[in-house]
């Protein structure tokens, strides 16, 4: 198995007042040759939204969205109609496909709004453009993982058009899970929401980010501390 840490503090940083962004892949004005993507995941980006504020109307095409909101609530609108807000528990799919608008913003007028929004490459361009959102508890996660983006939506999933799985999993300090690929040649970006967890030598802490690739088997991991951990599986 082959393996490259991603530390939370070597992450691209921008603090612009009313957003605080962590980039693990270049965007916007990070660029690091060495972190374009990791196959066809392209943008794993870390966000806090100050009350009140947002992403005004902006377009994007050929791109499958991902958004996870971990703390607050973001309203989204788009060009489609859609307008909704997404709370924690919940999960955003968009698929951009021939070109979509839309924006993002803090719900609250109080209270701060995070969220991981996530860029997959697709396996098809130009498609229709296509929204969906679905909420999954927390104890479905306890101890296992639940898968919530799938290609084909089996399993009370979200689909996108990528042959990727995103899975969640919550465990407590002490335990031991495992993960087991799809498919022997993808590779696995395990991104630690919250926590501590050890795999073979390495120790992660809270949103440091671990690239697989070559997996032979389970990747075994230990639970050092309660986590909260986002792991996508997707081609290289």
């Amino acid at each position: 198995m082959k393996h490259t840490v991603h530390r939370a503090g070597c992450r691209g940083h921008v603090d612009h007042g009313w957003l605080n962004t962590w980039h693990t892949f270049s965007f916007a004005s990070y660029y690091n040759p060495d972190r374009m993507h990791f196959g066809a995941l392209r943008v794993l980006n870390d966000d806090t939204v100050q009350a009140g504020m947002g992403f005004g109307t902006h377009p994007h095409d050929n791109m499958e969205i991902i958004t996870i909101v971990l703390e607050g609530e973001l309203e989204h609108r788009d060009s489609m109609g859609n307008g909704s807000v997404i709370r924690p528990g919940e999960v955003q799919v968009m698929s951009a496909g021939t070109g979509i608008q839309h924006s993002e913003f803090n719900h609250s007028p109080k209270n701060e709004v995070s969220f991981l929004q996530i860029w997959v490459f697709p396996d098809t361009k130009n498609v229709e453009p296509r929204y969906d959102q679905a909420q999954f508890l927390e104890e479905e996660m306890i101890g296992k993982w639940r898968t919530v983006v799938s290609p084909d939506g089996a399993g009370e999933t979200l689909w996108i058009h990528q042959q990727a799985w995103f899975s969640l999993g919550v465990f407590g300090a002490g335990s031991s899970t495992g993960y087991q690929s799809r498919k022997s040649d993808d590779g696995v970006y395990l991104f630690l929401i919250s926590g501590e967890i050890e795999i073979g030598s390495e120790t992660l802490s809270q949103r440091d980010g671990l690239c697989i690739e070559q997996i032979d088997g389970t990747i075994d991991m230990k639970i050092m501390k309660d986590s909260k951990i986002l792991v996508m599986e997707v081609p290289l």
